[in-house]
């Protein structure tokens, strides 16, 4: 009975837009954009062939209706929510969202509005991840989160015929006492590896000064040059007078030569 008065309806609407032709077509052509389709009902189901569009489609007044359904790339903004981590601390989170829409009838027909369950599945999707999460986790794999978070929204609307395109991890903002902790820690961190570079650098050095003690030891010639060089350095930096004790090695030296000379001579005079 249903589908004989739907065919008796549209015998009529036919004869009425032949019979009125051609101002009929004012009100049965209709125009898409590019990016748009149109989803047509016709006496509330939906008309066979999917989504029209793009350009020039024809309805049947009276009977048919329609909704367009815009397919480009939409993005949205989840509001801050407070989550509960892992570790038991406190965070407030923020991100972003691309979707589009990819099956038109799917998302007329399916999802009473398909956006607005996007973000509100958006919302308990952020909380649900970020719960498993530690704060050191969400503060250092945010792209890690951002993926998973894309797997479980596009899952979730894919019956809404809507396709997750990204998700990004806008801010997490910390408690300031959770804050002043973390600066204290990382300074204190970065305090012990200074030390440790110092007292590596410190070792380095004693074992430098070492090996050139042991190579002036061996050469007692080097540690006189070694002397007179540091005269050099400090007469050219300083304008004072400096007095510096006179090497006793020098003067063993010169006696020696002055003894030999001494000898030489007394056997040259006999």
């Amino acid at each position: 009975m249903a589908d004989s008065c739907g065919l008796l309806l549209t015998a009529l609407s036919w004869i009425l837009v032949v019979i009125t032709m051609p101002f009929s077509l004012f009100f049965c052509l209709k125009i898409v954009q590019e990016y748009e389709r149109a989803v047509i009902f016709r006496l509330g189901r939906l008309v066979s062939g999917g989504a029209k569009g793009p350009g020039l489609f024809f309805i049947l007044p009276c009977i048919d209706t329609y909704r367009k359904v815009d397919l480009r790339v939409v993005s949205f903004d989840v509001p801050p929510q407070e989550i509960l981590t892992k570790d038991s601390v406190t965070v407030s989170v923020d991100a972003v969202v691309y979707f589009r829409i990819s099956d038109p009838c799917v998302s007329i027909t399916n999802v009473e509005d398909a956006p607005r369950s996007t973000r509100l599945l958006a919302q308990t999707t952020l909380r649900n991840v970020l719960g498993t999460k530690t704060l050191a986790e969400t503060l250092s794999d945010r792209e890690h989160i951002a993926e998973v978070m894309k797997n479980n929204l596009d899952e979730g609307t894919d019956p809404w015929g809507v396709k997750v395109e990204r998700v990004e991890l806008k801010d997490v903002r910390i408690p300031r006492e959770m804050q002043r902790s973390m600066a204290a820690e990382a300074e204190s961190t970065r305090e012990a590896r200074a030390k440790v570079i110092a007292a590596e650098g410190e070792q380095k050095a004693s074992r430098a000064l070492k090996e050139a003690a042991d190579v002036m030891a061996d050469s007692p010639g080097a540690l006189q040059l070694r002397y007179l060089q540091t005269l050099t350095t400090i007469s050219a930096e300083k304008n004072s007078t400096i007095i510096f004790p006179f090497p006793m090695d020098l003067l063993a030296g010169f006696s020696a030569m002055t003894s030999g000379s001494g000898k030489e001579k007394g056997l040259m005079h006999d």
